[in-house]
């Protein structure tokens, strides 16, 4: 799993409409979050991205992109975005290869049987390239709003 100091790890992933989006681009120029959901239109995960999509403008003040990511296609996460009025970009990770990176391709169980998924996590990164944040585990309630702080604190 990535610690704090730790270097991001890069990728190029496709984001709902289908344009990529390059993590050694946006280096640099703007802090980021990363975070890792599970699946679209989940209660869960809608909850947390329409959290993040409330305190966007407050995101882009502090110079601070917010990327969501899961293993759900190009048109899957166009058909979310578009349903809920989502303003964060959602970038499809369908080979799992960014998930795995990342170290959030886990182990889960539920309902007493095990099974591979993403374990939600959220990567707060500097301007550096480096993880000042690795928060894995976390509840989506109120998530954006404790990663809103964490931005402030960079």
């Amino acid at each position: 799993m990535l610690q704090p100091g730790d270097t991001a790890p890069l990728f190029s992933l496709p984001n709902a409409d289908m344009e990529r989006v390059n993590l050694a681009r946006l280096i640099g120029a703007r802090n980021l979050v990363i975070y890792f959901y599970p699946k679209d239109d989940t209660p869960g995960c809608t909850m947390e991205a329409l959290e993040f999509t409330d305190l966007q403008q407050e995101f882009d003040a502090l110079e601070t992109e917010v990327l969501g990511i899961s293993r759900d296609t190009c048109t899957s996460h166009g058909a979310f975005r578009d349903k809920y009025g989502l303003s964060v970009q959602l970038l499809a990770d369908t080979e799992g290869e960014v998930c795995e990176a990342y170290g959030v391709w886990q182990e889960k169980e539920a309902h007493g049987e095990k099974r591979m998924g993403i374990v939600r996590s959220t990567f707060l990164v500097d301007k550096t390239g480096r993880i000042r944040h690795a928060l894995y585990n976390v509840k989506p309630k109120g998530h954006a709003a404790e990663v809103l702080e964490l931005a402030r604190a960079l």
